[in-house]
């Protein structure tokens, strides 16, 4: 398709802000809260997360689908971003390995996109404004209809997410005949933290978001695992009440992104919405515990508060983020419970952090060993 041939799209933004663009072909609109990922790599890796459900999402890259896209590739079973804003769609793609172009991919699940947009100042606006609802129009919706539909869309505060992207029936993952076996609650798990775990001589026993702890516990499992996922945590009542099980079990608790908020709410620590949180995979991040610097892959819109965290009994900080002083992580001081905000497995992104899994093994190990 020729770049003169098509359509005019349009971005427009809950409080009536515009950016006009071009359809990448695919006829229709799409909803959900606009935010930006800075990373210059790993595009299919991004799309697939379901982190980013409920999502659109602006790529600071120039070029997005140059390479194709790969079926190994994914961090789940489908492309879970509302849409794509970008600046330059490649219909094209160089990658000898590569199985399919971009569009295809897109075409195939009915995701609406736009192009040509002027992204750079898209991505200052939402710098400055914050995060917010948003619709990519293609077929040509009146503005002031749009506006009408846009207005019925729920804020991300408040909006449980966590129930749309996880496994609707149990699974495992690697070797059943692994030394350690683990039970982890899908919260939006994504694949790479599986094959992480998996990697450590794990069997990993994946459950649905809203399974008791009572079911988790008759697997009697080495350890327990609280996964990423999109939303607000504040609404998963009852996977709260699951993770204080968790932790009342004494054995090892990790969390990762939501599991990490999670983990602090069941402690009775509070999150809150960030003006417009941390997506990209530069991030730069304080070990507390040994004094050096991680560059991390980040991914999320609520965080933990900091000075609830700072002033509870049995909490610590372990990682906090260096841009803006944000926890990145914590520990429990008299259980064997850790999560942290940032996600060591990336995909896309830098492995500074995958020390985590091997923590988690550690402490399982040490548990064992205490309980034998």
């Amino acid at each position: 398709m020729k770049y003169t041939t098509r359509p005019q799209a349009l971005l427009l933004l809950a409080d009536g802000t515009l950016f006009y663009g071009k359809s990448i072909g695919i006829s229709g609109t799409t909803f959900g809260e606009v935010c930006f990922n800075t990373g210059m790599t790993g595009y299919q890796e991004v799309f697939t997360d379901p982190s980013y459900f409920g999502q659109i999402m602006v790529t600071t890259n120039a070029h997005i689908g140059n390479y194709g896209v790969n079926a190994s590739e994914v961090e789940s079973d489908q492309i879970m971003i509302s849409g794509l804003v970008c600046k330059n769609f490649s219909f094209t793609h160089s990658r000898p390995d590569s199985e399919s172009d971009l569009f295809t991919y897109f075409e195939k699940q009915n995701v609406v996109a736009i192009s040509d947009v002027d992204t750079r100042a898209l991505v200052n606006f939402i710098r400055d404004h914050g995060a917010q609802n948003a619709v990519i129009c293609t077929d040509g919706t009146p503005v002031d209809e749009l506006k009408r539909q846009l207005a019925l869309v729920p804020d991300m505060k408040g909006l449980e997410l966590a129930s749309k992207v996880s496994a609707t029936k149990p699974y495992t993952f690697g070797a059943t005949e692994a030394t350690y076996h683990i039970a982890a609650l899908d919260l939006g798990i994504k694949r790479n933290i599986l094959r992480n775990l998996a990697q450590r001589d794990c069997c990993i026993h994946v459950f649905p978001y809203d399974t008791p702890f009572e079911t988790l516990a008759a697997l009697q499992p080495d350890g327990y695992f609280l996964s990423n996922g999109p939303g607000d945590p504040d609404p998963l009542v009852q996977v709260q009440e699951t993770a204080r099980q968790m932790i009342a079990s004494n054995k090892p608790v990790f969390g990762i992104c939501l599991g990490h908020q999670i983990l602090a709410l069941a402690n009775g620590v509070p999150t809150y919405k960030m003006f417009n949180g941390h997506r990209g995979i530069n991030h730069p991040v304080m070990n507390i515990l040994t004094g050096k610097g991680e560059i991390t892959s980040q991914n999320h819109g609520f965080a933990v508060d900091r000075e609830a965290l700072e002033n509870h009994a049995d909490l610590e900080i372990t990682h906090y983020h260096l841009n803006d002083q944000t926890v990145a992580g914590m520990r429990m001081k008299s259980k064997p419970c850790f999560s942290v905000q940032y996600h060591p497995e990336a995909s896309p992104g830098p492995h500074d952090a995958s020390y985590l899994f091997d923590q988690f093994v550690e402490a399982i190990q040490q548990a064992k060993s205490v309980n034998a």
